[in-house]
């Protein structure tokens, strides 16, 4: 993969990861940004040519002006589209992972006509009072790996990324790290990430695929299941063994249901 410099209309600077050759696919990540390893989209990249940009928060701190001028869900989906402008991309498919698939819905929303096809991976964005989604700002950042992945071992190398929290300075750096990123998110994840999403879906025109981890416990199957049906046209796939982080815990399964339901 190649990481490239953008800079939107807004002046807003930030990097954007690509690979791959094929149809045009925006690819936005989610609430634990871009890890060293991303195993999806480097399936993916094998049929489509994706951009995988990195939210403000979650690049280099020289890069911050995007932490200051985003501050609601209405300047995250018009920064996406900004991204998709600078990039030159004409009606991309467009994936979003956990937040990065509310922001993706949102952007559906603001411009149905302009996006392919649409694909929500374990989407954050509704809120069902039967299913209170787990507050990941107030979980001990040793608790998060149990919370995200089905398997928490994996998942705390995944996000640790291979660092030994038993150095001096380790530790710091991925706790300093890591509340820059979740305040971040939290513009549009906390209290709770609802941002009334629910009563724009109609706008959404295209076909779309909801895909899921059966094992997530961050947001539970019944997610899955509104989303289908508030979406007009909307299938729902399944990933077995998986949870809310099936992007890294299964990502051939994930590629093969997207390059099925994109073609």
């Amino acid at each position: 993969m190649k990481r490239r410099e953008l800079t939107t209309r807004r002046g807003i600077s930030l990097e954007v990861l690509e690979a791959g050759e094929g149809a045009p696919l925006l690819y936005l990540h989610g609430i634990a940004g871009l890890l060293d390893d991303e195993p999806l989209i480097e399936a993916l990249a094998r049929r489509y040519r994706v951009h995988a940009p990195v939210w403000p928060g979650y690049g280099p701190e020289s890069d911050d002006s995007g932490e200051v001028e985003l501050e609601d869900m209405q300047d995250f989906a018009l920064h996406g589209w900004d991204i998709a402008e600078g990039l030159g991309l004409e009606r991309p498919h467009l994936l979003g992972h956990s937040m990065g698939g509310m922001i993706a819905a949102e952007m559906a929303c603001l411009a149905p006509q302009q996006i392919d096809k649409l694909v929500l991976v374990a989407a954050a964005g509704l809120w069902l009072d039967d299913h209170p989604i787990p507050d990941l700002f107030a979980i001990s950042p040793f608790k998060v790996a149990e919370t995200l992945f089905h398997d928490a071992q994996a998942g705390e190398a995944l996000l640790g990324g291979g660092a030994d929290f038993s150095q001096d300075g380790a530790l710091t750096d991925f706790m300093v790290g890591n509340a820059r990123r979740l305040g971040m998110a939290g513009k549009i994840l906390f209290p709770i990430p609802n941002r009334r999403v629910d009563r724009r879906l109609y706008r959404v025109s295209g076909d779309a695929l909801v895909l899921w981890g059966r094992q997530d416990q961050w947001l539970v199957p019944a997610y899955a299941e509104q989303w289908q049906a508030l979406l007009p046209a909307a299938q729902l796939a399944w990933i077995d063994d998986a949870a809310h982080m099936l992007p890294y815990e299964a990502p051939a399964e994930a590629a093969e249901a997207i390059a099925k339901f994109l073609g």
